[in-house]
């Protein structure tokens, strides 16, 4: 692959829903997609966190040893952890798949500052007009567009971008320029764009590729000065085994819609009625609601009005190290209550991204026969989050030492969901 003007010139890789790529199929894409990089580059990878089920750590050592067989310079790596807490030099290691000091070509790896102006560089703008014009009208802001300082003009030649694509609440797909937003970004669109979502509604945002959001996160994208080489995958985990359906590499853009067209097959999963009750076993990679949110996010269009989300999470102790305290203070709420805490709270609008994730969780909203607007469905969480917590966040507490799963297995109007979170559940084909 030649690295030609700001980006790949082709796609190569290959996939599909029932393909399970071995070392050898992925170390030749890896092999190809770098085989145009010259001797004496500098590198910038930027990899997932711990809160992403992804094949970096296979990819990773493959790329490290391609790249030292070509002498680069240097290679570094910078985390994308958007707003979530930073991982320790254990889980780092974990996810780049070998310890850190035994990595064939490796330099610093860095954690992203979402929200220190210091670690933050500014690389344009998203004008009013545009903004207007990519979300549809939901939005008239002008944004600035400002990324980790490490992809300002001139520290890199290249930069490669590792990650998985699933479905997502807020940009419809993860993947592809989710990598550099929220993944690497400052404040200024990680607020924006998740509000966007909540605004455009969950349910017409997640598992759809062309949503207002993927269009204000390419935009942006497209200010990334270096070349970008996307490494785009599809996983399914079945039991302790994560297969990789697909592997993409080349342009950030199109290698994410390649891997979205898998992913919409292997992720999106139809029961054909909803359920009244849907017992969520959250997948252990999420330790705390600010990403165990999923369950809701991925299981509320399975849920009668008026029915119940179990989610069961017995490793999960927090609502959010980052934004607990903003969680707690406002709750978990429709979109139609979250717009009107906005509307009345400036220490809400500067932190929209929490606004999202209130109406997120919630999901949707059902009237009364008076009128009023009230959550579609309850959600209880059975968790090691206290009581007096859950009550705050305005979530039904569970003691989940007394919850019992299998009791509920026979009864017809409930739908158990193992590794709840990874999936996104509908109703029709």
């Amino acid at each position: 692959m030649v690295v030609s003007g700001t980006r790949t010139d082709r796609v190569i890789g290959r996939g599909g829903a029932r393909m399970a790529l071995g070392d050898a199929e992925l170390r030749g894409i890896v092999d190809e997609a770098l085989g145009g990089i010259d001797g004496g580059s500098r590198i910038l990878a930027i990899v997932p966190d711990r809160t992403r089920d992804d094949n970096t750590p296979q990819l990773f050592p493959m790329a490290s040893q391609v790249l030292r067989t070509i002498g680069v310079r240097q290679l570094d790596v910078l985390i994308a952890q958007g707003t979530h807490a930073a991982m320790t030099d254990g889980q780092k290691e974990e996810k780049l798949g070998a310890r850190l000091a035994d990595v064939a070509v490796l330099g610093r790896v860095f954690d992203h500052q979402w929200d220190r102006e210091d670690s933050l560089v500014t690389l344009g703008e998203l004008s009013a007009e545009l903004v207007s014009t990519l979300t549809g009208g939901l939005m008239h802001e002008a944004v600035p567009v400002r990324l980790n300082a490490l992809l300002a003009p001139g520290l890199y030649d290249i930069v490669l971008v590792f990650g998985a694509t699933m479905p997502h609440e807020v940009a419809g797909f993860a993947g592809g320029a989710k990598y550099f937003f929220p993944g690497v970004a400052g404040p200024d669109l990680t607020h924006m764009t998740h509000w966007l979502g909540a605004l455009a509604t969950i349910e017409h945002i997640i598992g759809r590729v062309d949503t207002p959001t993927r269009r204000m996160i390419e935009a942006a994208a497209r200010l990334v000065p270096a070349p970008v080489i996307a490494f785009t995958s599809v996983q399914e985990r079945e039991g302790e085994t994560l297969h990789t359906r697909a592997l993409f590499a080349g342009d950030l853009f199109e290698t994410f819609r390649r891997a979205a067209d898998i992913s919409r097959q292997v992720h999106i999963r139809y029961t054909g009625r909803k359920y009244r009750r849907v017992i969520a076993l959250l997948d252990p990679h999420y330790d705390e609601m600010w990403v165990g949110g999923k369950a809701s996010y991925k299981l509320g269009g399975i849920i009668e009005p008026g029915g119940e989300l179990v989610i069961y999470a017995p490793h999960l102790r927090e609502i959010s190290v980052t934004h607990g305290r903003l969680i707690e203070k406002y709750g978990y709420a429709p979109l139609e209550h979250v717009r009107d805490m906005v509307a009345g709270s400036d220490e809400l609008r500067a932190n929209l991204c929490v606004a999202a994730h209130l109406a997120h969780v919630a999901y949707g909203s059902s009237r009364t026969h008076d009128g009023r607007v009230v959550p579609r469905f309850q959600i209880s969480l059975a968790s090691e989050v206290p009581e007096d917590v859950c009550r705050r966040v305005k979530l039904n507490y569970v003691d989940w030492h007394a919850f019992d799963v299998e009791r509920h297995k026979s009864d017809p109007d409930t739908l158990i969901v193992e590794n709840a979170g990874r999936d996104l559940y509908l109703v029709n084909p």
